[in-house]
């Protein structure tokens, strides 16, 4: 069959303008949500909003401007709205059962504000081991900035769904150290440089005080524990301060890393 370009040009002609509008609608409409969505985020820290909101109120109206545009293109090619609008509910419907982990992480978004385990700038571990300074809370997504600048972003749905650990949520906090020395190394000694060491940190508190404590016994050491207390905002600061320092003080103490030792008995065959 041939194609006859002179019976279909009057439609396209006709449909042109429509398709070019649409389509300048969609453009515009989503350089103004993400516009819009910056400008309210804006207005929203400067009257003090709570920074964890923010990420997740913005998110939801650029979402919400984005599917009002797309209604008024599908409008501009001669859509019923009424017909759109119950369309766009049976599709949402189909959708949602097709996505009730997407839907779930949309409320476990609504629930992380509401109960607030972490707002912005807390350093958390979630999402069954992620650690990281909270960045944002978004309609899905917890995003984290890890300690070695990685983007790290959890559904929230995975967060409400594991423990929760806000290492900041307390203001000051403990930092968890384990030591093994040897099993002829003296145990004084080396409690000793372990203080020495968190008593040269700028970071670790004097009240709480530190201690050491013998917390096991391996095959071939002994583990010595401490915890010393600092602001939050210096953990990793206090725990490679700590790694290091402990390093250097044994090395002045004379206290020497175990080492693991096997007895070999040559049992010698019949003949």
């Amino acid at each position: 069959m041939d194609f006859d370009i002179n019976s279909i040009l009057p439609t396209l002609i006709a449909y042109l303008p429509k398709v070019v509008g649409a389509i300048l609608v969609v453009i515009i409409g989503f350089w103004l949500a993400g516009k819009i969505s910056k400008m309210v985020g804006k207005m929203l820290s400067s009257r003090g909003t709570d920074a964890t909101v923010i990420p997740f109120l913005t998110s939801l109206i650029g979402v919400g401007i984005k599917v009002i545009v797309l209604i008024s293109a599908a409008g501009m090619f001669g859509v019923e709205t009424t017909s759109f609008v119950a369309m766009l509910g049976a599709l949402t419907f189909a959708v949602g059962m097709a996505l009730q982990g997407s839907l779930g992480h949309f409320a476990s978004g609504v629930l992380l504000l509401t109960f607030k385990p972490y707002k912005v700038g807390d350093l958390v571990t979630i999402g069954g081991g992620q650690t990281g300074h909270v960045q944002g809370i978004e309609i899905f997504n917890t995003v984290l900035k890890t300690l070695d600048n990685h983007k790290v972003v959890v559904p929230n749905g995975t967060v409400t769904s594991n423990v929760i650990t806000n290492i900041s949520g307390q203001g000051n906090v403990g930092v968890p150290l384990n030591f093994n020395i040897g099993y002829d190394q003296d145990i004084d000694t080396a409690k000793n440089a372990i203080l020495a060491a968190a008593k040269s940190c700028p970071h670790v508190l004097d009240d709480p005080g530190t201690a050491v404590f013998v917390s096991g016994h391996s095959e071939s050491s002994l583990e010595l524990a401490t915890r010393p207390f600092c602001k939050s905002e210096y953990y990793w600061d206090t725990f490679f301060y700590m790694n290091e320092h402990v390093k250097r003080e044994f090395d002045k103490a004379g206290i020497k890393a175990p080492m693991t030792k096997r007895e070999v008995h040559m049992v010698p065959s019949a003949s």
